[in-house]
């Protein structure tokens, strides 16, 4: 089956933008097989070649089996094996299981409210801060009831105003 080299660059092109069909993949692979291959198509000949060779080549040997097999032998495990594998098994349960204990305490004693312990052992001086604390505070309420004051001031003002307006809407 011979075909012009027109043809050949045409299903190679395609071939290399991975849009031939089966049927043309199959000339291509007839064509570099056919022998008689221009100077510049044998690197490619050589690629369709390679792919002809793997096609031909099976894994379902029985001897790459029985070698692969051999090579895979493990060592048989002893008991002491087995028992330390098993005892690094509980070791590593028991941490983990009093690493969660411990952060569930860390997150419990956070949680939790502080008790509350007296700070001033002279009651004297508890007396004095605790004064000063609450004139402090009374100094706040004092600035924000004249505040409230002027607020109310500007309500009245307001309330005043839109009275005002409404009679003289209504004289109209």
């Amino acid at each position: 089956m011979l075909m012009d080299s027109n043809r050949i660059e045409e299903l190679l092109n395609k071939y290399w933008n991975c849009e031939t069909s089966l049927e043309e993949e199959q000339q291509l692979h007839a064509y570099f097989r056919a022998g008689n291959i221009p100077e510049h198509l044998k690197e490619t000949a050589a690629l369709f070649h390679y792919f002809d060779e793997s096609k031909k080549k099976a894994i379902n040997d029985l001897s790459f089996d029985a070698a692969l097999a051999g090579k895979m032998q493990v060592a048989p495990r002893g008991r002491v094996v087995k028992i330390f594998y098993n005892s690094m098994r509980i070791a590593a349960g028991l941490a983990v299981l009093l690493m969660a204990v411990w952060f569930v305490r860390n997150e419990v004693r956070e949680s939790t409210p502080q008790e509350v312990v007296d700070t001033y052992d002279d009651p004297q001086l508890a007396f004095e801060e605790t004064k000063k604390a609450l004139l402090m505070i009374s100094k706040s309420f004092g600035t924000a009831e004249e505040q409230a004051k002027k607020i109310n001031m500007f309500n009245e003002a307001q309330e005043e105003i839109q009275k005002k307006q409404k009679e003289k809407d209504n004289k109209l």
